[in-house]
């Protein structure tokens, strides 16, 4: 007697499907969903074969247990599953973790059973509701776009405009072109507090709100988004057509996908850095070729990558120069703190002081930009000079006076702050170093007492609710003063919004980064561009003791295009990104010895060919986060060489102990 053997992969750590003998009279096809026996436990997973029966000998069967059940949920489709695959190959992660991004246990009870999930049906986004009228620059870009997706065909643009240049506008009616062909639309976002706003923009444009996805939803949402996603099976209002989502949104299993967009592309946001390690913007281009359909990268300061694609002809460039509807581009200028340093003890100029009292007094809106939460970064003794560090981390705590706690940003260690120093016993010793937003706060209100004041930063506002309504207390004037950190700095649209302060323009300028002057340009350009975006013009102003940088020269001249021509001049001829490739090995370990004896070992088996270099080891600058020991090799590589291909030759031949765990990271754009 024979049996017959499907090959089904789990969502868990493992790098390949599991064999298991399919029962008489049940019929599965790759992409099922399937319950399935593993030791001791019932697991789900997915029939993963696109031929899955296998006829097996009688002594080979009995080895084999049998699928458990076949789950009444829509199966996985072919493009995620090779979307799956192809992550796992790229990332080196085993390709049930990444699975285990698109498939998860609680997602498959059926939506009409589930406390809390039954709901009217949602209405269906109309692409042919009033939209805005179009520039003419606008609609003729718009029109580029629509061509694209109805071509049905893979195909990549970057579409680059200014800030307050309508880029949303126009690539929502690429979204328009897709659901009017009976196509669905994926808008990635890089910040989940941005879609509060964005949902309320897209429910103004097809008159009804898209699905949304990310982590804060309920299982009940998840569950209904999951579902409607797949095809609508069992759920009310049937197929969802448009999801707005974070990076997690690519693993859904869309029916038939016929846009994706990635907005703000150049947002390092975009990067997972824990489990399954990979880029969403880069993720979001394959998603699309496997798909067959249109991607779109838009941004108003695209990252050098997307820009050298699009000069190389590898993707199609759009772009929009102006900003919409005659508003004019914000007036950058640099403050050089040597000439008007602020006074004592304080950290604002005397000249953004003075310009946020002119626009209070006018009865616009004022915004301080600083990317750095908490009170202050440091506590400092000032008899003996101890830093209060955190005890599992190459970290300082850092000082939130609203909590009245030393908080570590990497691990949470949290402490009370010291009535004395733990080194020296002095009483009373410890002092605050450098501001962050709530020191930023406190000198407002010593300066303009009575400025209305709201913090925008992931400690004040961790939800899409806290963050719409943080946005309704600034759109109808509740707010004089908008205190941020970089969440502030990606898509908002504040008409009454005039003038910006950034109070340290040189905190992303320092360390060895590679991107530290691309990032520190995109950022400010962004933080820029929140100000004048209706009537009234606006103005930025960059508190900075270095005003003849290259990035404070391009900011204040507008000539971010000169800017990335001469990064790009930088990093050709030593094959930096984007003109050669980088992979990171991180190696960790609860010892310090384990950790070095792993290191020593893998350096003596260090790959050695042309077009390749290993860097390394040394400690990470971060040499111990939260209680692990860490060191890094850095790849650096011609683009011709098969990163991965090296990196699993090299492994394969360094043994290592179960107490050392080794993280790949492939294109990282962090190098803590």
């Amino acid at each position: 007697m024979s049996a017959v053997r499907v090959t089904v992969l789990l969502p868990l750590p493992f790098d390949h499907p599991f064999d298991y003998a399919l029962p008489d009279g049940m019929a599965l096809c790759a992409g099922d969903l399937v319950s399935v026996p593993l030791g001791k436990r019932m697991v789900v997973g997915a029939v993963w074969d696109d031929a899955p029966h296998t006829t097996l000998a009688d002594g080979a069967s009995v080895r084999l247990k049998e699928v458990a059940a076949k789950l009444d949920a829509p199966a996985l489709p072919d493009d995620l599953r090779q979307f799956i695959d192809w992550v796992a190959h790229y990332t080196m992660a085993p390709r049930g973790a990444v699975l285990a991004l698109a498939l998860k246990a609680n997602l498959l009870a059926p939506v009409g059973l589930t406390r809390g999930s039954r709901r009217a049906a949602v209405a269906q986004p109309n692409p042919d509701f009033p939209g805005p009228v179009l520039s003419a620059a606008q609609a003729q870009e718009a029109a580029r776009l629509q061509a694209l997706v109805q071509a049905r065909d893979f195909s990549v643009t970057l579409l680059e405009g200014v800030t307050g240049s309508g880029k949303t506008e126009v690539y929502l009616e690429a979204v328009a072109t897709a659901l009017r062909g009976g196509r669905q639309a994926l808008l990635l976002l890089p910040e989940i507090a941005l879609s509060a706003q964005f949902t309320a923009r897209l429910a103004a444009r097809f008159g009804a709100a898209p699905a949304v996805w990310h982590s804060a939803l309920s299982p009940a949402q998840r569950r209904a988004t999951w579902r409607g996603v797949a095809g609508g099976q069992g759920v009310a209002g049937g197929r969802i057509s448009l999801v707005l989502g974070a990076r997690s949104a690519l693993f859904l299993p869309f029916a038939d996908l016929g846009v994706v967009i990635v907005d703000e592309e150049h947002e390092a946001a975009y990067k997972q850095e824990d489990g399954v390690i990979y880029h969403a913007r880069d993720m979001a281009v394959v998603r699309a070729r496997l798909a067959g359909c249109a991607a779109i990268l838009a941004s108003a300061t695209p990252s050098l990558e997307s820009s050298v694609n699009a000069a190389q002809g590898r993707y199609r460039h759009g772009v929009l120069a102006g900003r919409h509807g005659g508003a004019a581009a914000p007036m950058i200028e640099t403050v050089d703190l040597r000439l008007a340093p602020p006074e004592r003890g304080r950290f604002l100029s005397p000249v953004v002081i003075e310009a946020m009292t002119a626009a209070l007094a006018g009865g616009a809106q004022a915004m301080l930009f600083l990317n750095r939460r908490g009170y202050a970064p440091l506590m400092l003794c000032r008899r003996c000079g101890h830093r209060v560090s955190c005890p599992n981390c190459t970290a300082w705590l850092v000082a939130h006076r609203a909590r009245d706690r030393l908080l570590c940003h990497h691990c949470g260690h949290t402490i009370q702050v010291p009535t004395q120093c733990p080194s020296c016993k002095a009483a009373e010793s410890l002092v605050p170093i450098g501001p962050g937003v709530e020191r930023i706060a406190e000198e407002v209100q010593a300066v303009l007492p009575q400025a209305r004041q709201l913090l925008m930063t992931s400690d004040a506002i961790g939800s899409a609710a806290q963050a719409q309504a943080a946005v309704g207390a600034i759109e109808a004037g509740s707010v004089d003063v908008v205190i941020g950190t970089q969440m502030m700095a990606k898509g908002w649209h504040f008409p009454n919004l005039t003038l910006v302060g950034v109070v340290d323009a040189d905190l992303g300028l320092a360390g060895g980064d590679l991107r530290a002057a691309e990032r520190s340009a995109q950022l400010l350009h962004q933080v820029a561009g929140r100000v004048g975006r209706a009537e009234q013009p606006g103005r930025a102003l960059l508190q900075t003791y270095q005003p003849d940088h290259p990035v404070m020269q391009a900011l204040a001249s507008g000539d971010l295009a000169g800017f990335r021509t001469a990064e790009a001049d930088l990093r050709r001829p030593g094959h930096w990104p984007p003109f050669g490739r980088l992979a990171a090995l991180i190696v960790t370990a609860d010892e310090a010895e384990a950790v070095t004896a792993a290191c020593r070992a893998l350096a003596m088996q260090a790959p050695m060919q042309a077009g390749l270099v290993v860097l390394g080891p040394a400690p990470a600058p971060f040499a111990m986060l939260r209680g692990r020991h860490r060191w890094r090799f850095l790849l650096k590589a011609e683009r011709r060489v098969p990163v991965q291909a090296v990196l699993r030759d090299w492994l394969a031949r360094v043994p290592l102990p179960r107490s050392v765990r080794i993280i790949i990271d492939i294109d990282p754009i962090s190098f803590l």
